[in-house]
């Protein structure tokens, strides 16, 4: 994808993301690959997200038309975020966690699809193609190091 836009680097990450509840919901009579998936899943949404704010929502805070959009999805980010902590409290794949973790689920999949149906198609509508391009290359670069954070702050 040489002239990928930041918002088909996104997307591409969102497809993983689900396909990786898809493959906890197989795994969750094993509790070892679930675990596994689990800690996968978390390091990858943690580190999309803040390459995600450094690089789109920042430009998209920049901009009065798309301030609203972005700080939507900032709060959004946080409010998973605490899942993913409250998640870590508690006794893996216990009642209480299977609980939170579909709240978790269902939170992060309405994030997504309105990410997609609404914001993207918005904020596109406002960037050039240059810019687009610009913020993927800056998404590719910047996720990388947000990966590492993630997986050290297990």
């Amino acid at each position: 994808m040489a002239n990928a836009t930041i918002f088909d680097r996104l997307k591409q990450d969102h497809d993983v993301h689900r396909q990786l509840f898809e493959q906890m919901a197989q795994a969750q009579d094993d509790h070892e690959r679930l675990e596994q998936l689990f800690e996968q899943f978390r390091v990858e949404v943690t580190a999309h997200a803040a390459a995600e704010e450094e690089t789109l929502y920042a430009t998209m805070l920049a901009r009065p038309d798309l301030r609203e959009d972005a700080q939507h999805s900032v709060s959004e980010h946080k409010e998973i975020e605490d899942y993913l902590e409250e998640l870590q409290e508690l006794e893996f794949n216990s009642a209480a966690w299977r609980e939170t973790f579909d709240k978790l689920k269902k939170r992060y999949l309405h994030h997504i699809e309105e990410e997609e149906e609404e914001m993207f198609p918005d904020a596109a509508a406002e960037l050039t193609d240059e810019e687009e391009q610009k913020l993927a290359a800056a998404f590719a670069k910047r996720k990388p190091a947000e990966l590492q954070r993630a997986e050290a702050a297990d």
